[in-house]
């Protein structure tokens, strides 16, 4: 599966005159991660079946990188010897990272609502309009476009989303990250980093604290993690909280039977207790 887009990622840096060294896979999923020399790290987007279609979301990531970095937030940063792109190439579209050294220590969850609040400090200054709630419009095509679940349980999905989509309209927007789960703070030997903005768009706060917590306090039940992060953050208001919690667990479950078809005991536990959770929303 990997062998095309491993070549199509070789290729392209070999066209700006750089020579990989090395091929070592960091991650294999619907994205292949690639570190290829000491400091070049590639992103390619290996199902290109899948409802997302050509760069646009690589184009947003990359604005709102470049910004971040610009802005000296808490950040991967694209690598500087590759124009920006995204590229594409042999039908995969990617792009192109520094690469750090991963700690192999879960991110302390002060210093995870501390690198959060940071970032959406930067990106308020972010110049370039973005779609706003998109993970979430983009989640209800999915469930109007796919049949994924049984008919009562994808009615359910499709009206929290509704529910969800209304109510957050009515608060202020900036731009976020848009999946700020914990895998995608990084422990590394120059701090903690927020990584992976394929997800950006434009809402409340509110979105990303509720990515952030999620699992803690509804799957986990770790009142001391979602303490230290909420601490950390700040206020922000309960109820766009508490529909962006409920946003959250839709949009994950839309995704679950695409990002991972053949899902391991684990998962799919996971995805039961999701839906199990948000059957007692609608009580």
């Amino acid at each position: 599966m990997t062998s095309r887009p491993i070549r199509a990622a070789m290729e392209t840096v070999m066209a700006y005159a750089i020579t990989p060294d090395r091929c070592e896979i960091l991650q294999d999923s619907s994205t292949l991660v690639l570190r290829l020399t000491e400091s070049l790290v590639a992103r390619v987007i290996q199902d290109t079946d899948g409802p997302r279609q050509g760069t646009e979301w690589f184009e947003r990531e990359n604005a709102i990188a470049l910004h971040l970095t610009q802005a000296g937030a808490p950040v991967i940063p694209l690598h500087p010897d590759l124009p920006p792109g995204p590229h594409q190439h042999l039908g995969y579209p990617m792009n192109f990272w520094q690469f750090f050294t991963r700690i192999p220590v879960d991110p302390d969850p002060h210093c995870v609502g501390l690198t959060l609040r940071r970032c959406h400090e930067a990106m308020r200054h972010f110049p370039t309009p973005l779609p706003k709630l998109a993970i979430l419009t983009e989640s209800l095509c999915i469930l109007h476009d796919r049949e994924l679940f049984p008919k009562a349980t994808q009615a359910m999905l499709v009206g929290h989303l509704n529910n969800s989509l209304a109510v957050l309209s009515e608060y202020p927007y900036q731009p976020l990250h848009g999946d700020a789960h914990l895998g995608n703070f990084m422990n590394t030997t120059v701090g903690l980093l927020l990584t992976d903005w394929e997800d950006t768009f434009a809402g409340p706060v509110e979105w990303d604290l509720a990515s952030a917590i999620w699992n803690a306090q509804l799957l986990e039940k770790d009142e001391a993690t979602v303490k230290a992060i909420r601490d950390a953050y700040g206020s922000v208001d309960e109820r766009a909280l508490h529909h962006s919690l409920i946003g959250r667990a839709v949009v994950m479950t839309a995704w679950y039977p695409i990002l991972y078809p053949n899902p391991n005991p684990e998962r799919q536990s996971r995805l039961q207790r999701r839906i199990e959770w948000l059957e007692t929303m609608q009580k």
